[in-house]
């Protein structure tokens, strides 16, 4: 029987998520007495020895969970890891085995589960061990990898949550399906005509490097001065500095920044939190401010108008990104 991921609780701006948590049954390694014992443990049972891995999907992704379905293979696909596809209430989608993406020999002890997601305007599935439970945390208490465990686990890990008893990792799924999918991937239409000359400044918050570069460079393109920084806090810390520079000098915050381009889903503080504070600041709220992420859906909107973002913008459409923010631009000095 399917569960159904219920609609999200939170208010937008809160600086607060929900996370799926899952786990992978995975081979253990032999090289400690304590997990020989629990071995032996476990042969006794009847079961397969092996460890678990636990790992975490933002709840607004997740469509429903639902028991392994009945899976059609699919000819000639592009990793090993795409088990096929399966009938949904009418809709095919594309069942993928996250152990075998993450290099890991998935144990089977217990059927396993799959989450369906839908992010960036593409519904996917992801076969998993089991599902333990919903997390409300705040976005203050996901740390972002650093650069050796981003190295080693090849950037799938976006964020770190740190329990009592154990670690969970964020997984970035949609550098998993962007890369099994090389349309979804950033791609600036060159044909597009930009007044190159204008150098609007543009200020980019965004976790992931790979984003902040793409975003960088192609608004660059377009004629824009980027700056980039990580998460939001520090794109709050920086417009800060940035109004206390316009404030000493008596210039308005438009010589210094122009507009806001920033995700949502970021460590220490995420994009409808940042842009809330954006508007409520009597000084930075005329900046326009653009939420570009893959959370971007007619399911959810409105948090993001709530929040008094000025257009909401879904990964992968970087040229109508830069088209959109050059005319907020303009329409503001118009104003």
């Amino acid at each position: 029987m399917a569960q159904q991921s219920k609609d999200i609780l939170l208010e937008a701006g809160t600086n607060e998520l929900e996370i799926v948590e899952f786990y992978l049954e995975e081979e253990p390694k032999k090289n400690d007495d304590a997990e020989v014992n629990e071995e032996d443990q476990k042969q006794a049972e009847g079961l397969k020895p092996s460890r678990k891995g636990y790992y975490g999907v933002n709840v607004a992704k997740v469509l429903e969970i639902i028991r392994m379905p009945d899976v059609t293979e699919m000819p000639e696909v592009s990793h090993e890891s795409v088990l096929g596809a399966f009938n949904l209430r009418s809709r095919i989608i594309p069942l993928l085995d996250l152990c075998k993406w993450l290099r890991k020999k998935r144990v089977e002890n217990e059927p396993p589960k799959v989450i369906v997601t839908e992010f960036n305007q593409v519904t996917s599935a992801f076969m998993v061990s089991g599902v333990t439970r919903i997390h409300r945390i705040s976005w203050e208490d996901v740390e972002a990898p650093n650069k050796y465990v981003s190295a080693l686990s090849s950037d799938s890990i976006t964020g770190v949550v740190k329990f009592d008893d154990r670690i969970v990792f964020i997984l970035d799924l949609e550098r998993i399906v962007s890369e099994l999918n090389p349309d979804m991937q950033l791609q600036f239409d060159h044909n597009t005509a930009f007044d190159t000359t204008t150098g609007y400044k543009a200020l980019i918050s965004d976790d992931s490097p790979l984003i902040r570069e793409m975003i960088r460079d192609m608004l660059g393109q377009a004629g824009f001065r980027v700056e980039k920084t990580n998460n939001g806090r520090e794109c709050w810390d920086r417009l800060l500095e940035l109004k206390d520079r316009a404030t000493a000098d008596n210039r308005p915050i438009t010589d210094f920044v122009q507009v806001v381009v920033s995700d949502i889903e970021m460590p220490m503080m995420d994009g409808h939190h940042l842009c809330k504070r954006i508007k409520e600041d009597p000084v930075l709220r005329e900046l326009p401010v653009i939420l570009f992420s893959s959370l971007i859906t007619e399911k959810l909107r409105h948090r993001g108008k709530s929040v008094g973002a000025d257009d909401q913008i879904s990964k992968p459409e970087i040229t109508y990104l830069a088209q959109r923010a050059a005319a907020l631009i303009e329409g503001r000095e118009r104003d």
